[in-house]
């Protein structure tokens, strides 16, 4: 397979290669380029979404999201869908579902309707970002822990007509949570920033006004430009992503435009201390 990096930080974009047909040895190289590259992006791949999820669970199991419908026939398949009624509300920087003990290790994005122009996808290098801190910072960072909360992020939707009911089951099942601050990824062992701004509520032992100066710092830190990348969709791409080393944001500048995605999650291990 032929990669063609995107930045010198974070991406490639992978040639050559039939995702659907791919036997074993192909898997495991695009397993450790993903996790060196942290995204990997395909164009031009009609996949449909049970071959998505049959190629996605070759990773491991799926995961499903407790807030978003899922393809008929294809329950692995996520659907992430904005229209003039109902626009999407997620526009933070963030990780996939950190509110989980075992939040998603890799997530695939497979783009179905978009609009006439906009409706990109930024994505970042937490390993990127932790290597620029200062030696004393990485130091004082290594061996704290952070909070991370399903109802903080889904607040909008909490609030909603109807939302707080809709979404009880699923802040019953995901309380908040800790994480390490600084994790090591499991593959490269390299050492990455684990807090983020849509779901990270607070460094665990300081106190609100230190916590909360030191994650706006992390926040803005981990998103300069030099570690980002910024994804122009097409229709049939796919893009996949290893959640252990990344932050995403989408670019929510189309509205009232539709756009329509299908996206696996594939269920990952608890995040390890660096």
């Amino acid at each position: 397979m032929e990669l063609v990096d995107l930045t010198p930080a974070i991406g490639s974009e992978v040639h050559d290669v039939d995702l659907v047909r791919l036997d074993d040895v192909g898997l495991r190289q695009l397993e450790c380029a993903l996790a060196e590259r942290g995204l990997l992006v395909f164009r031009d791949c009609p996949i449909t979404p049970a071959e998505q999820s049959a190629f996605a669970a070759r990773f491991g199991a799926l995961q499903a999201h407790p807030a978003y419908d899922t393809v008929a026939g294809a329950p692995g398949v996520t659907i992430l869908e904005s229209t003039p009624e109902r626009p999407t509300k997620i526009e933070a920087w963030h990780t996939d579902m950190t509110f989980r003990p075992a939040p998603p290790k890799i997530t695939m994005l497979h783009a179905q309707v978009l609009p006439p122009s906009g409706g990109d996808t930024l994505y970042a290098s937490m390993t990127a970002a932790y290597d620029a801190l200062s030696e004393p910072l990485r130091a004082f960072l290594d061996g704290l822990e952070a909070v991370h909360d399903f109802r903080f992020g889904f607040r909008e939707s909490l609030a909603e007509p109807g939302g707080a009911e809709r979404l009880a089951q699923a802040v019953a099942d995901n309380p908040p949570i800790r994480h390490p601050v600084v994790v090591a990824h499991p593959l490269t062992g390299r050492r990455g920033l684990y807090v983020n701004s849509l779901f990270t509520t607070r460094i665990d032992g300081m106190r609100a006004q230190e916590s909360r100066a030191l994650l706006d710092f992390l926040f803005a830190h981990l998103v300069e430009p030099e570690f980002t990348v910024r994804l122009r969709w097409a229709p049939g791409t796919l893009a996949i992503w290893d959640n252990r080393c990344t932050q995403h944001k989408p670019v929510n500048d189309y509205f009232p435009a539709h756009r329509r995605m299908h996206r696996v999650t594939i269920e990952g291990e608890a995040p390890r201390a660096a």
